[in-house]
């Protein structure tokens, strides 16, 4: 070959090398932004332990843990758990040493205010929540804060009939004013509630969780109704009383899984999949007009009116309503782990309620996985990681791209320290999320990985591990060991760069599952 031959061959190879990597990101998508914050997530209910100390109020965790163990599948609760109240600077030393940018962590409403009002206020808990503050502005980690994630005072349960009152939506409020007084200085990420869907779904629907009413088709509804209401009074009152002064954003956390048809002939059903869960909480917030999806207000009043009920099982909205909920976030709070396949609900079957898949009655739609996605130890939670990308893309259509921040993002990993199906699962979705917002333009300013320590799972208690460090529950003193995972994060962190392509970790099917 000839000099000049040599000379077009190598100008070839590079314009092809450029072209290769313009097209899928492949050098770009590696380079993680300065602005792109990158943190790790628990929750209080999950891993403080400390049930009764210092003055704690009884949760509906602690009474549905304590009353109806049968429900959880070790019959395990969190009287000590992780007992993150007594070992929280060891944690946040952890955090920091590891170079985490943000640590989202919620409050205990029954701890802070046992009684659930702010007339009565623990001061030993506003302590610790600041101790916990403390710690992260000495590590340099930035708190993203969120005020309810499941865990009412039981009293407000017994005494109202919890989020199925109306007015559990102004005690709320006023419980997220006495936050923002008391740590509003502090603090400039706040959430006011996590995924009301699931919250309400599985704690007045199915009953799987605590609270356990069971109300299938009624009390699902009315508990993120009464949800959106509280939000939205608690983002008014933070609009008017605080931002001010303060300068923060405060928004809601929606979960929204990644839905396809499981036939290409039905596309439209990842569409309805779509609004009656992800749309469901999000349209009254983030939708131009406001108010459910449309899908569900007709599909739920004609199977109500077809019950012979005078009014729809889905309530409504007052106008006045739709504007106070309309636009009540600064932000999009999205929680996604995984993908599922839909299909037409086959007339007349009818599937346990309890069912984790499930919600479809009314959306008609029968859920399932396809048998190519890689498995974790989580029934539910399947590898899909375009996935996210596709989620994100489908918020930055419908909702005029907000930005967004992912709250949770997680996999659970059976395999203990050596939890390499994890490292995969956060490589493969971080790119993903990469590649949306460098060439999708979708406004997303953060990556939170669920959780930051193993812990109670809710109804499956210790039996999956979603933590980067692993938390030695037979020892008295819950010995924490960080796994491979933050090691590998570390490095990320440290360098900016998206590191450890996927071909030099193990293949799936090389996963001890």
């Amino acid at each position: 070959m000839s000099s000049s031959s040599s000379s077009s061959f190598v100008a070839l190879i590079l314009l092809l090398l450029a072209m290769i990597g313009k097209g899928q990101g492949r050098v770009d998508v590696r380079r993680i932004p300065a602005d792109f914050s990158i943190g790790t997530s628990t929750s209080a209910h999950q891993v403080e332990g400390g049930w009764t100390a210092d003055g704690k109020g009884q949760s509906i965790w602690d009474n549905f843990t304590h009353t109806r163990a049968d429900r959880i599948r070790d019959g395990s609760n969190v009287d000590k758990g992780c007992d993150h109240y007594h070992k929280y600077k060891e944690d946040i030393e952890l955090l920091g040493e590891h170079g985490f940018d943000h640590y989202r962590f919620s409050l205990s409403w029954s701890r802070l205010l046992p009684t659930g009002r702010p007339d009565n206020v623990n001061r030993a808990a506003v302590r610790f929540y600041h101790g916990i503050l403390d710690e992260l502005e000495r590590r340099n980690v930035t708190p993203y804060v969120t005020i309810y994630h499941w865990d009412h005072p039981q009293v407000l349960e017994d005494e109202l009939g919890g989020w199925l009152n109306e007015s559990m939506a102004r005690v709320f409020a006023e419980y997220a004013r006495f936050v923002y007084e008391e740590f509003g200085p502090r603090v400039r990420t706040f959430t006011t509630i996590n995924e009301p869907y699931v919250n309400c779904y599985f704690g007045y629907g199915t009953g799987a969780y605590a609270p356990g009413r069971r109300q299938p088709g009624l009390g699902e509804y009315q508990c993120v109704h009464n949800q959106l209401k509280g939000h939205a009074l608690a983002y008014r009152i933070y609009d008017r009383d605080f931002r001010a002064r303060q300068r923060g954003r405060v928004g809601i956390v929606n979960v929204c899984f990644q839905y396809y048809a499981k036939y290409p002939q039905q596309a439209e059903l990842a569409e309805r999949a779509f609004e009656f869960e992800c749309g469901w909480t999000s349209q009254p917030i983030f939708g131009p007009e406001g108010d459910y999806p449309e899908v569900m207000k007709k599909t739920i009043a004609e199977k109500s009116r077809r019950e012979g009920r005078n009014s729809s099982r889905l309530p409504e909205f007052s106008p006045e309503w739709i504007e106070i909920i309309k636009g009540s976030s600064d932000y999009f709070g999205l929680n996604h782990y995984s993908a599922m396949l839909v299909e037409e609900l086959p007339p007349g079957l009818r599937v346990d309620a309890v069912d984790v898949q499930m919600m479809t009655q009314d959306a008609d739609l029968l859920k399932s996985y396809d048998p190519k996605w890689p498995g974790t130890e989580s029934s539910w939670l399947k590898i899909v990681p375009e996935g996210i990308r596709d989620v994100l893309n489908s918020i930055r259509k419908k909702y005029g791209n907000p930005p967004v921040y992912i709250m949770e993002c997680g996999t659970s990993d059976g395999n203990g320290l050596d939890d390499n199906l994890r490292v995969k699962y956060l490589h493969s979705y971080m790119q993903q999320v990469l590649l949306a917002k460098k060439r999708d333009k979708c406004d997303v300013r953060a990556f939170t990985i669920w959780s930051f320590l193993d812990s109670f799972e809710w109804n499956s208690g210790y039996t999956e591990h979603f933590g980067l460090v692993q938390v030695d529950f037979n020892d008295e003193n819950r010995k924490r060991t960080p796994k491979n995972s933050m090691a590998w994060l570390k490095t990320v962190l440290q360098s900016r760069q998206l590191l450890q392509p996927i071909s030099l970790l193990p293949k799936f099917d090389e996963l001890k599952l």
